[in-house]
């Protein structure tokens, strides 16, 4: 009878102990995050360094899954899926089919170096802000900013005039769906061609386009290097992307994993702002390195295209995104 009831207490305390384990790890939260970068690429090295940060300062009851290269859709579709909860996660460029307002992000010459460009978008920042308040409204929450390059025009061919935004070169590009992209595209002298950034590379390609504007040298050596002979680096915008959350998922975790979870954010924000401007440059050299042209253009040139495209662009994009709402993030942002 002893032996039994010693048994029958082993097996209850082996039951409980396993209740416990399953328990425990029915509570760890295992987080999709999404990215539109191949694996190996600065954002995927970087989110994995997040991941394990993640995971270290949660006690493994925060697990990061990162999907690169758009494999759980355009950033566009995931970013409606963030909203509903269908995923959990992304650093991505904002997506305006969801909001015009959203265009603000890429509004054409707004900073012209990188101190300027961390004082807008970064923490605190006006767009930075703004942005925050945009996601919010769609159910997701904005973690941290990332900022990429200042973006530029990639062609399959030799520039024309590419310092003087006053001549119509005849060079047609793909730009993205975005009403700022196609318009900046227009007031530099170049004919704009809406295409899906899944079909850009084979219409360079196959010469349907002679080119791509709506990226930087980052973006061009990972994804159109192969058909890239001229780069110019007309900063034709600021490029940066958002870590972003479902709001509802953020709020479900615990207040210590919530805020081990932000603390990451943070810091894989800070580590951003102190690399990106001389990644920009070692993308350049990169491109260079693969036998592209940089075309690099003065001081002089570069305010021509500025003022340009500031005159024509800025106006029309201020109707599209609500000129007295567009109009006061500018107005804090020249203060």
């Amino acid at each position: 009878m002893m032996k039994l009831t010693r048994l029958s207490k082993a097996l209850s305390a082996a039951m409980l102990a396993g209740s416990l384990s399953l328990a425990a790890t029915a509570e760890a939260a295992t987080l999709k995050v999404s990215h539109i970068r191949p694996q190996g690429a600065i954002i995927d090295v970087e989110l994995k360094e997040f991941a394990k940060q993640v995971d270290s300062s949660t006690d493994g009851d925060v697990k990061i899954k990162i999907f690169a290269a758009s494999a759980l859709g355009d950033y566009t579709t995931v970013q409606e899926r963030i909203s509903v909860g269908a995923i959990d996660m992304a650093v991505q460029p904002a997506a305006t089919a969801a909001s015009r307002k959203m265009q603000i992000s890429a509004f054409p010459y707004v900073a012209e170096n990188w101190a300027q460009a961390r004082k807008i978008y970064g923490p605190g920042g006006a767009i930075y802000n703004a942005m925050k308040g945009l996601y919010a409204q769609q159910d997701i929450a904005m973690l941290a900013a990332y900022p990429v390059y200042f973006g530029g025009v990639a062609l399959n061919r030799e520039a024309v005039n590419p310092g003087d935004p006053n001549t119509d070169k005849g060079i047609k590009v793909r730009v993205p769906g975005i009403k700022s992209f196609q318009l900046t595209s227009d007031a530099l002298g170049y004919i704009s061609s809406p295409i899906p950034f899944s079909e850009a590379f084979t219409a360079v390609q196959t010469g349907v386009v002679d080119g791509v504007i709506g990226s930087g040298a980052e973006g061009y050596y990972a994804s159109f290097r192969d058909v890239t002979k001229t780069y110019i680096p007309v900063n034709t915008h600021f490029e940066v992307w958002y870590m972003i959350v479902n709001a509802e998922t953020l709020a479900d975790l615990n207040d210590e994993d919530r805020q081990a979870l932000q603390q990451a954010a943070a810091d894989f924000e800070t580590k951003r702002w102190g690399k990106a401007e001389s990644d920009q440059s070692a993308y350049e050299q990169k491109l260079a390195e693969y036998g592209a042209t940089i075309v690099k253009l003065s001081d002089a040139q570069l305010a021509a295209a500025a003022e340009k495209v500031r005159a024509e662009v800025w106006p029309q994009i201020l109707q599209d995104v609500g000129k007295e709402w567009g109009q006061g993030i500018l107005n804090q942002i020249n203060q």
